[in-house]
C-alpha cells in the first residue's frame, strides 16, 4: 500500500481548510472512537469539498450511493436548494440507524432520506431527475452503479466516485487486489466513454469527478 498523500501536506491541507466544528466534527469522534471502519469517513478536507462543489452546482436532488454515518450527506446537503432533497442509500443496518441518529440532529435533516436495502434495486425504484451523484460503496460494484445511473441522468449531471486510488493501490503493477482491480477498471472505463468528461482529483484517497456530456 502506498502513502498517496505526504503526512505532512495532509496536515498543512487540515489547516488551511475551514474547520471541522459541531455535528460534523461529533460524527468525525464518534466513528474514529466506535466503528469498526473509521478510514470510511470523507473527513474534513474531503468533507469541505464535497460541500462546496454542491454549493456552487445548487442541485435540487443528490443521490448519495453509501451513508455510513452520514458525514458526507450532511456536507453534500449544504449546498441543495430550498425545496431540494438528498436519497442516500445503505445496505449496512447498523450504519443506518446511526446515521439517521446524527442527520436527524440538524436542520438539513428535512432535506436527507435514508433508504436501507440494495443499492442497484433501490437506484431503480427511486426515480429523481438526480443533478449529482457521489458514489462511495462496493468497490466491485462502481461499474453497475455508473452504467445503471448514467443512462438515467441529464446532460450537465455530475456523478463523484470516491476511493478512485483506493489507498495507491491502482498506481502498483500489477494492480492486485479484487477492489484495487475493480477501481482500475472503473477508472478506465470512465476514461473510455465519450458520453462524459472527467477530471481525477488527488483528494484523501482519490475523487472522479463525471459530468454528463
Amino acid at each position: 500500500m502506498l502513502d498517496i498523500i505526504h503526512p505532512l501536506a495532509q496536515q498543512y491541507a487540515e489547516q488551511m481548510s475551514a474547520a471541522e466544528e459541531g455535528l460534523l466534527k461529533e460524527i468525525s469522534d464518534y466513528t474514529f472512537s466506535h466503528h469498526a471502519q473509521p478510514h470510511m469517513l470523507s473527513g474534513q478536507v474531503q468533507g469541505r469539498l464535497l460541500a462546496g462543489l454542491s454549493r456552487m452546482l445548487k442541485p435540487t436532488y443528490i443521490l448519495e450511493i453509501g451513508t455510513f454515518t452520514g458525514y458526507s450527506a450532511l456536507c453534500l446537503a449544504e449546498g441543495l436548494t430550498e425545496n431540494g432533497e438528498l436519497h442516500t442509500l445503505e445496505k449496512n443496518p447498523a450504519d443506518v440507524v446511526l446515521s439517521q441518529a446524527f442527520i436527524h440532529k440538524s436542520p438539513l435533516g428535512k432535506k436527507i432520506r435514508v433508504h436501507e436495502g440494495d443499492a442497484l434495486e433501490l437506484i431503480q425504484e427511486i426515480r429523481l431527475p438526480w443533478d449529482l451523484v457521489f458514489i462511495d460503496a462496493d468497490k466491485t460494484q462502481y461499474i453497475r452503479y455508473y452504467e445503471t445511473l448514467l443512462p438515467l441522468l441529464k446532460t450537465g449531471s455530475w456523478i463523484v466516485a470516491d476511493n478512485v486510488l483506493f489507498h495507491g493501490q491502482v498506481l502498483e503493477q500489477p494492480v492486485s487486489g479484487k477492489n484495487a482491480l475493480a477501481i482500475a477498471a472503473f477508472n478506465e472505463h470512465v476514461k473510455n466513454d465519450d458520453r462524459v468528461e472527467q477530471v481525477l482529483l488527488t483528494v484523501r484517497d482519490g475523487l472522479l469527478l463525471v459530468r454528463k456530456k
